[in-house]
């Protein structure tokens, strides 16, 4: 079987490229990721590229190697603290980091996931203030009948009430 280069146009088997041992790992990295994630994560693997050089398929299956334990188990370690980052949230990260770039692009290539790994950390403490807010309006209104959980009942009402509309 051909493949086509999507950039370039060039032709290989893809014989060739699961011959080449960082090519078949990064294959094989890149069918492990969940599948909205696949295209943001190779735009963002792009901004590792050198400016006057190609990005060879050893480092491009070592950034996907770095990330992808970090995206399966959920959770970050960053200045000695854990952060829970459930797969869903990488998307949103990943796009912002691209939409910063896109304003003001970044000094090429980047060495390392520390940007992104700031912007998962910004996330996962924005979602754990919020639950703790959560818990605390729990907390202060006797839990069950609180005004936040009659919201969040209603909320997951209407939730559910759009995808069975989306379903039919």
């Amino acid at each position: 079987m051909k493949l086509a280069c999507p950039s370039c146009g060039a032709l290989m088997s893809l014989d060739v490229i699961v011959a080449h041992d960082g090519a078949r790992e990064a294959v094989q990295i890149a069918l492990q990721l969940p599948a909205p994630m696949g295209k943001l994560l190779i735009q963002y693997i792009t901004l590792f590229r050198p400016e006057k050089r190609q990005l060879t398929l050893d480092r491009l299956a070592s950034l996907l190697g770095e990330l992808l334990p970090l995206i399966q188990s959920g959770q970050i370690t960053r200045d000695g603290r854990v952060w829970a980052v459930p797969a869903e949230v990488w998307p949103a990260a990943l796009q912002e980091i691209l939409d910063r770039d896109r304003a003001k692009p970044f000094t090429r290539p980047l060495k390392s996931h520390g940007y992104l790994l700031e912007i998962l950390v910004g996330k996962a403490s924005k979602a754990e203030a919020r639950s703790e807010a959560l818990t605390e309006e729990r907390r202060r209104n006797g839990g069950s009948g609180s005004a936040a959980k009659r919201q969040g009942m209603a909320d997951v009402a209407g939730h559910l009430s759009n995808l069975k509309g989306a379903l039919k």
